[in-house]
């Protein structure tokens, strides 16, 4: 039984680059039949063009196994930490352009 567990572990490798992470504040998702795209972007205050940091292409399956392990995560941390305020707004999926701050004048 032992041997058919190791065979089917996977050995994953982080390198120290990949390690460190991109910090995001906006996906944008599209799809077509085959895949879906998932565009990473940092958006800062004040700045009017953001550049997309990092593209995930996703099969439909992978994307649904995806999204059924972030709702899974959600629900966890939900749990141990109360629950996550996600401001209404015009458009509750897009976050909003002022980061809640004060509009910066120069």
């Amino acid at each position: 039984m032992e041997d058919q567990k190791t065979k089917n572990q996977l050995n994953i490798e982080l390198s120290e680059e990949v390690a460190q992470g991109v910090y995001s504040n906006l996906a944008i998702i599209t799809h077509s039949t085959s895949e879906f795209v998932l565009d990473f972007v940092r958006i800062m205050p004040g700045i009017p063009k953001a550049n997309v940091k990092s593209r995930i292409i996703l099969t439909p399956e992978h994307a649904k196994r995806l999204l059924m392990a972030l709702e899974d995560n959600v629900k966890k941390f939900e749990q141990m930490n109360g629950p996550i305020n996600v401001p209404g707004g015009h458009n509750p999926v897009m976050p909003p352009m002022t980061f809640g701050g004060p509009t910066a004048e120069a």
